[in-house]
């Protein structure tokens, strides 16, 4: 299943060229992540069973600039390969009609010890 979260390229978003600044693209893919969390109800569960979603690996491939009021798309798969369930996202800039980024985000759950849980069923429901 292929996720999909849009939203504008603003100006504190920009380094001294002018263009997105490259840490900005790890925060867009995060939104992205929680927007999916959001619409597949999943948040209040994690809330209940007092559990975090973590990141613990992040791999991004810049390939265009994104610039001021730049209409941009984050496309996201999600698969499951135990114990991880990792985000393919792709940062689509819809203005210009190009890929900026691609981001591979590997991501592990834990409990409030910080101890690794099992991915429940409702989370894989969501991921190939």
């Amino acid at each position: 299943m292929k996720y999909s979260f849009k939203t504008d390229v603003r100006g504190y978003e920009l380094d001294s060229y002018g263009h997105v600044n490259n840490a900005v693209y790890v925060s867009y893919t995060e939104q992205a992540r929680w927007e999916i969390l959001k619409n597949a109800q999943l948040l209040d569960s994690f809330l209940e069973k007092e559990l975090l979603l973590v990141v613990t690996e992040t791999n991004i491939r810049y390939m265009r600039e994104l610039k001021l009021f730049d209409k941009i798309e984050i496309n996201t798969e999600i698969k499951f390969e135990a114990p991880y369930l990792i985000f393919y996202h792709d940062v689509l800039n819809l203005t210009m009609n190009t890929k900026a980024a691609k981001a591979v985000v590997k991501t592990l759950l834990i409990d409030k010890e910080r101890i690794p849980q099992d991915i429940p069923n409702e989370l894989k429901s969501i991921a190939k």
